[in-house]
């Protein structure tokens, strides 16, 4: 399986949707698309909560008599265009206004990491496009040049300083992370913090420093963080994580030897061998991130490849009381 291939497979990446940014600075054809029949609406409020159905399976989507009757003054968010030429948009609410427009629809409110679990892919993806974009809207207020009011435009791709003899444009922030699963030999690393429940384990992660590669971070996190040395790495997958602005990029990784020296930023670090994990998991003496993360995907990867396991079939203690 190619990388392009498991991405698609992580939660809020499985979004196939032309974003149109050829068309963010056509302010006549993105007017026609926010006024047509056509067009559906992603409303989040001011707490990262969107609109769904009782049973959490499908967004509700705005139509435009809805988006007329509650948000007459809003100005186009643009998100793209799905297969079927349908234009999606953003719309910004607060909390009280959120949980009005929830009663009045008869609808829930549902967050983004609720959503990644129980939508589906398209909607999942979409939802968290929406949120990180007027998330970034939200913060990104006044020029960090010269103070000055920011003005949007392009669609609400893009912000403006207001003043002339500034007008620096700024745009939506991405914060780079690797993630990784290293192993040696047969087994894989796995970490925990301290705050975690009681056999919470996952895999090492970090932001991206200025001026390194992403193999260097993947080097540097894991010394930091385990004291453990990789030898090299490979690009497995990436993932949208918007909370409240992540891009994860996920790797695999060989250590050089097994030896293990706990930094600050973790609590405790171990080898795991197939057969300890999979008595662990099962005994539900270890527990695991859950789905909505790609960590768990390189979990499953690693299992896989190490063990010819899959994750997902794995047997767990049935909840009891």
């Amino acid at each position: 399986m190619s990388a392009s291939e498991r991405s698609r497979q992580n939660v809020f990446a499985g979004m196939q949707l032309d974003r149109c940014s050829e068309r963010r600075a056509d302010t006549n054809w993105v007017e026609q698309a926010w006024h047509s029949q056509e067009a559906r609406f992603v409303l989040v409020d001011a707490e990262g909560k969107t609109l769904a159905n009782a049973a959490h399976s499908a967004l509700h989507l705005l139509d435009g008599n809805e988006r007329q009757r509650w948000f007459a003054d809003a100005q186009p968010v643009l998100l793209g265009v799905d297969t079927h030429h349908v234009p999606y948009f953003a719309l910004a609410s607060d909390s009280v206004q959120g949980e009005t427009l929830a009663a009045a629809c008869g609808c829930a409110q549902l967050d983004l990491r609720r959503a990644g679990l129980e939508l589906p892919a398209f909607e999942a993806g979409l939802f968290a496009y929406a949120r990180g974009l007027l998330h970034w809207q939200s913060r990104t207020r006044w020029c960090g040049t010269c103070g000055h009011a920011l003005v949007l435009e392009w669609a609400g791709h893009r912000a403006r300083c207001s003043n002339p003899a500034c007008a620096l444009e700024h745009y939506p922030r991405t914060d780079p992370a690797i993630i990784v699963i290293v192993s040696w030999r047969d087994a894989c690393l796995l970490g925990r913090q301290a705050s975690w429940p009681a056999g919470r384990f996952s895999t090492l992660a970090g932001f991206v420093e200025p001026g390194e590669t992403l193999e260097d971070a993947v080097r540097r996190e894991v010394f930091e963080e385990a004291g453990v040395r990789v030898v090299d790495c490979d690009y497995h997958s990436s993932q949208p994580w918007p909370f409240p602005s992540s891009l994860m990029l996920a790797f695999t990784a060989r250590a050089e030897d097994p030896s293990i020296k706990v930094g600050e930023e973790i609590d405790e670090a171990r080898w795991f061998e197939v057969d300890d994990f999979v008595r662990g998991v099962e005994r539900g003496e270890l527990k695991l991130p859950p789905p909505l993360s790609v960590s768990w995907r390189l979990i499953a990867h690693w299992l896989r490849m190490a063990g010819g396991l899959e994750l997902a079939e794995l047997k767990r203690p049935s909840a009891k009381g």
